[in-house]
């Protein structure tokens, strides 16, 4: 297995988000939460046993059993006061058949064994269990990335990644069947979010624990300079024509079934188009 991001790094960087947590920061999650309490409203069912998986703030988890259709739902994280501490966004420490549903918000992209993870929450589910989950995806941050990567040819001449890489939907869908989910849903929410300046996105990127996590990330040190330009460059693309600056986040919205001979089987690829909400209704009809 290729080792994309440092493990230790992502734990340290939530607990530091999380000792210093800002809840104007937490604004991400709190969109998360939003529209996986709208996905899980939609299921004609109810979810006895319930996990979050690393949902940091906890809104997601206030969300869900805001809808009532939750029994009870415990927490897994590295840090906070998770019901369940884990040593890593790669464990997935639930027993097996334990859930009736799972929902992991805005973590599953800094993993390094992602087919892994999603097989380790399927075995977790109950037969005719449900996953939800929100990941960012490609376009995330994409001027960001950009920018960072001319300011440092420029200067240094040469660069290396600074923000991670986001998967684009398909993949993301593909690996959920991969992983033995029945029906597997997945769709695309952009958000634009505007800032004063570069500093202020990269201050809500920290308090997140959303910075440059990478195993093989540069060790140069790069002075406040290289922050200046890059934010001057950031402000001639990306301003509006009132001065404030766009980010772009692009989450993708996952869902899928453990499997359950009850349940209904998948037409064939092109035969037919099912909407989100119907998809997410309970598959024994």
């Amino acid at each position: 297995m290729d080792i994309l991001f440092d493990p230790d790094l992502v734990v340290a960087r939530r607990k530091r988000a999380a000792k210093s947590f800002e809840p104007k920061a937490g604004f991400l999650m709190d969109l998360a939460a939003e529209e996986l309490a709208f996905r899980l409203h939609a299921v004609e069912r109810h979810f006895d046993h319930a996990a979050e998986m690393f949902g940091g703030t906890g809104s997601v988890a206030t969300a869900a059993m805001m809808t009532g259709k939750i029994g009870e739902l415990k927490r897994v994280d590295v840090a906070g006061n998770a019901d369940i501490e884990a040593g890593s966004f790669e464990d997935v420490p639930l027993e097996p058949a334990s859930l009736n549903l799972v929902l992991a918000p805005l973590s599953l992209h800094v993993v390094n064994d992602l087919p892994g993870s999603l097989i380790r929450i399927r075995r977790a589910l109950k037969p005719d269990g449900l996953f939800l989950a929100a990941i960012p995806g490609s376009g995330t941050l994409s001027e960001l990335n950009e920018v960072l990567l001319e300011t440092e040819t420029r200067l240094y001449g040469g660069a290396s990644p600074r923000v991670i890489p986001f998967g684009d939907v398909r993949s993301i869908g593909a690996l959920l069947q991969r992983a033995g989910f029945a029906l597997p849903v997945a769709d695309v929410e952009t958000y634009t979010v505007r800032y004063e300046s570069l500093f202020g996105l990269m201050k809500d990127l920290r308090a997140f624990g959303m910075t440059n996590m990478l195993a093989d990330r540069s060790r140069r040190p790069v002075s406040r300079q290289f922050f200046i330009e890059a934010a001057k460059l950031y402000a001639e693309r990306y301003a509006d024509p009132d001065g404030r600056i766009r980010a772009t986040f692009s989450i993708t919205y996952l869902s899928g079934w453990a499997p359950h001979e009850s349940q209904a089987k998948p037409l064939k690829p092109g035969s037919a188009t099912v909407r989100l909400a119907d998809a997410l209704k309970d598959p024994k009809g």
